[in-house]
């Protein structure tokens, strides 16, 4: 009877699954046809299962434009850079060889290895200071953002930005303003630039700037000291009416410097006039023997007053009194445009450097840190020997990426170098757009020079796939 109930049971079950020692078990399943639908080998589609017509449909556009923007201006470029300017003889690597040859284009081929190398370095370095700096403080989220925030600024803004920051003049630019203020805190700045006699006056030119009395002046008799050629800038803002000196006791020598132009002509030379201003802060120095006796300055008036040591001496206006105003540094000058314009870079790409190596810190194990921080390390050790090393992946992506950005870099250069200094800016894309679309275009050369710049490109683009997959691995 168990048996057969047994064997009722067993009829009963699925004709897919049988018992097998009391349980039951799945029987094999027979393979698909190769024709079936639900055969993965089957012709005409993917391992997907979609259909490599319609994917190949979907691909396609893609495929277009990746051929029209990408494949084929590279192809021709190739092809362009054998032939000569006019584009009908075939040069051979004449094109090449102008690269390697032309002062102006080794010129751009050695700014190009100073961008590389420093400023893809210095913005990856402040990127980790300030990640790592901003992580523990307060408003680290504020300063952030404000570093951050050139990144929305474009190429060519932050151009215009940065030429007027470097402009040569320190009313406008604010680079110079800062360093002439700085300067003229520690070095006093002369009172009357361009200032000099007129050869009616008392005074004479003697060497290096300076000027001095024609005779030897003496108590009793007031000494004028007119000059010609202060700009009305630079005259004081509190300069009075010059007048007359004065008598003064006690064998003292007494005059007065001031400026001897009347506006809107008139007046009398060596005469004050009316409306003339005196020279206030003009020094004025006692010279006997080659030595001086007696210094004084010059009041709002003009006049000034020499104790009696000064008697018989002459009068010297020293050099000080009339040397160049200082205008800071020529920033975009031969010698400096070049780490002007990498400044300008840096200040754009910092901020991108910041984010990626903040995410990448925030992913830090925090449990290691701590641990080393408790075995004794300093903040500098656990940054050297921890951070830094864990960071090394997102430290290697932000450097590459921007390696390939300063290959290319065309606007900042095209924007903040005057065009006296562009051939000591220059750099290959700059020039590439010299040499293609110039006054005198030579479409072969400009071909050479991008075809060199896609051979530079290309290794920094291996290293980082070999990179990424790599990482995938893991």
């Amino acid at each position: 009877m168990t048996t057969a109930a047994a064997g009722g049971a067993d009829e009963a079950l699925p004709a897919d699954s049988q018992r097998s020692g009391g349980h039951r078990v799945p029987a094999p399943r027979k393979a698909a046809p190769a024709g079936s639908p639900g055969a993965p080998g089957r012709p005409g589609r993917s391992v997907t299962g979609t259909r490599r017509v319609i994917a190949a449909l979907f691909l396609l556009p893609a495929l277009v434009l990746l051929g029209a923007l990408v494949v084929y201006p590279i192809v021709y470029s190739v092809y362009r850079s054998f032939f000569d300017q006019a584009g009908t003889g075939f040069a051979g690597l004449d094109n090449y060889r102008t690269l390697f040859t032309d002062d102006t284009i080794r010129t751009a081929v050695k700014n190009n290895a100073i961008w590389v190398v420093f400023a893809p370095t210095i913005s990856t370095a402040l990127g980790l200071i300030f990640a790592v700096l901003t992580e523990r403080i307060r408003w680290g989220t504020a300063f952030k953002l404000v570093v951050f925030m050139p990144m929305a600024i474009s190429m060519l803004a932050a151009g215009i930005i940065f030429r007027l920051v470097y402009d040569a003049a320190p009313e406008r630019g604010v680079a110079n303003a800062v360093w002439v203020g700085v300067h003229d805190t520690f070095a006093e700045s002369s009172g009357f630039p361009k200032a000099h006699p007129l050869p009616v006056h008392p005074l004479k030119a003697a060497g290096g700037g300076t000027f001095v009395t024609k005779s030897p002046v003496h108590a009793g008799q007031p000494v004028q000291l007119p000059l010609v050629g202060v700009l009305p800038a630079k005259m004081p803002g509190d300069a009075e009416p010059a007048k007359a000196p004065a008598a003064a006791g006690d064998g003292a020598i007494t005059g007065t410097a001031w400026l001897d132009f009347t506006k809107g002509g008139g007046g009398s030379p060596n005469v004050v006039d009316a409306g003339e201003l005196g020279l206030k802060g003009l020094k004025v120095e006692a010279v006997r023997n080659g030595e001086v006796v007696a210094t004084a300055r010059a009041g709002a008036d003009g006049t000034f007053t020499l104790p009696a040591a000064a008697d018989g001496a002459q009068l010297r206006l020293p050099a000080e009194n009339f040397r160049e105003p200082y205008n800071g540094v020529n920033w975009l000058g031969p010698t400096l445009v070049t780490p002007g314009i990498i400044g300008s870079y840096v200040w754009m790409w910092a901020g991108f450097a910041m984010v990626l190596i903040a995410a990448g810190l925030a992913g830090l194990p925090r449990e290691l840190l701590e641990a080393a921080r408790v075995d004794g390390a300093n903040e500098w050790q656990v940054f050297r020997r921890i951070t830094v090393p864990m960071l090394a992946p997102v430290l290697a992506v932000v450097l590459v990426t921007l390696m390939i950005n300063v290959l290319k870099i065309f606007d900042l250069v095209f924007i903040i170098a005057p065009g006296s200094s562009q051939d000591d800016a220059n750099v290959l894309a700059f020039q590439l757009y010299r040499s293609a679309f110039g006054t005198d275009a030579d479409l072969g050369v400009g071909s050479a020079i991008a075809v060199l710049l896609l051979l530079l490109v290309i290794p920094v683009m291996l290293f980082n796939i070999r990179r990424i997959r790599k990482e995938g691995r893991r």
